[in-house]
Order: C-alpha cells, then structure tokens, then sequence
C-alpha cells in the first residue's frame, strides 16, 4: 500500500515516516510539510495519507486529501462537530474513507472504552490529563472524548449529576465542565501524554489510568488505521472502530 505523511518533517511526522518505511506492507511515496501544496501529483500516487500536524491546518489538509483522490488517516486534534460534519459529507461526495481520531495509542483506546463501560456504575466521576507543556490545546482531544463518551453513558442510564457543593470558585479550580464531567489539565515538563478517570462510590474508588511515555506508542494504531481505514467508507471517527471490541 502506498502511503503519503502530511507534517512529515514535524516531530510526530518523522516518527510516521520510520514506521511506514519499517513496515514491509506499506511503502512511503511523498512526505510533505508546512508550505509545500497537496495535489494528487505531489501525493505521487499514495494510496493513504497520514495528516499529523497543527489544529489551525488540518482541516484545509484533510478536504485537499480528499481533492486530490486519497483515503485520509488523521491524527491532529481539535475538531469540531461542525468541521467533522463537512469532512462526512465531503467524503461521502468523493466516496473516500477518513479515519479521524483522538488517540492512536492502543492503551489509550481501551482507556476511553473502559471509562465508558464504567460510567454508569459509579456516583462520582473526573477526568484528568497530563501533557508536556508544549502542546498547544487543552483540554486534550483524548480528555474531551473521553468525557463526552462517559457523560453519553452516564445520560443514557440516568445518572444523576456527579455530587459537587461548590459554590465559589473564583479561580477556576474545578477545571473545565465537559456535559457534566469534570476535566483537568495538567502541563507539566517531564510529561508526555497520559490520563486518568476516576470514578467514585462510597467506600470505594476506580482509577483507570493511560501512560504514552514516547511516540513509538502510537505507531501501531497508526499503522493499523493505514491498513483499515479503506474499509470503512465516510469518516469515521476513533480507532475503536476498527478494533473487535
């Protein structure tokens, strides 16, 4: 399979790169970085393109991916329902396939599904992440996932609110509401990525915790997304979806 890197020269990107050239199923064509343009002549006939860079550009890189006649595996964070829902409808236009995803690290992905699996059974639930202080969203896409898919179970089964008597909270201690679900970020050097989910009743605690300590721990996801995302035709959003759980 013929693979393009979108942010190959980036951190994240050159990582991508190794991995694809490692892989004795893919074969690397293009790699292409910020200025250079994405056309179907620059992609040198990619099968596949991985968009790794900053939220201010995938959105234009992923809908000129799709121009250019290639299935798109995205790994940049920051979207919006409303892009994700243009990204749906142009993909179904040009009936292409878009993996779009907030995580891509395995352990990662069994994180959020245990969470969800969890939410209905516990009074109490928070969310903290924790990253190097050199990234540049917050709350991280993980996080955000991960409370929407908890507040959507929680919903469904009827859980009251989590317990909470703050009234005064002048300096925004309580972290970001997320539905209902309180999330912390944390930036802190020395990082790389990770999160927990705890969950409370009383006399008891649950704490489901993810750890990425380098990039290598998102290569298999990736790379699994390359080899799947020509199955599943439109966007579809999480490597949950293509994991037999």
């Amino acid at each position: 399979m013929k693979v393009a890197v979108i942010g190959a020269r980036g951190r994240m990107g050159s990582s991508i790169v190794q991995a694809v050239e490692a892989a004795a199923d893919l074969e690397l064509v293009a790699g292409l970085d910020a200025g250079e343009e994405i056309t179907s002549a620059s992609l040198r006939g990619a099968e596949v393109a991985v968009e790794f860079t900053v939220p201010g550009a995938t959105d234009k890189n992923v809908h000129a991916l799709l121009d250019a006649g290639v299935n798109v595996v995205v790994g940049t964070t920051g979207w919006t329902p409303e892009r994700l829902e243009r990204v749906r409808a142009h993909a179904e236009e040009v009936q292409k396939c878009v993996l779009i995803a907030p995580n891509y690290s395995l352990s990662a992905v069994f994180a959020m599904r245990f969470a969800r699996e969890a939410a209905a059974y516990f009074e109490s639930v928070e969310v903290i992440e924790l990253h190097h202080p050199d990234k540049v969203d917050a709350p991280s896409g993980t996080a955000l996932t991960t409370a929407q898919g908890i507040a959507q179970a929680r919903a469904q089964a009827e859980v009251p609110p989590s317990p909470d008597a703050t009234e005064i909270d002048n300096y925004g201690a309580r972290g970001a509401n997320i539905e209902g679900v309180h999330v912390h970020a944390i930036r802190l050097r020395g990082l790389y990525a990770h999160e927990e989910i705890l969950y409370g009743n009383p006399g008891e605690q649950l704490v489901i915790r993810q750890d990425s300590f380098a990039r290598e721990s998102f290569m298999p996801g990736i790379l699994l997304g390359i080899r799947k995302v020509g199955d599943h035709l439109g966007l579809t959003y999480g490597l949950d979806k293509f994991l037999d759980i």
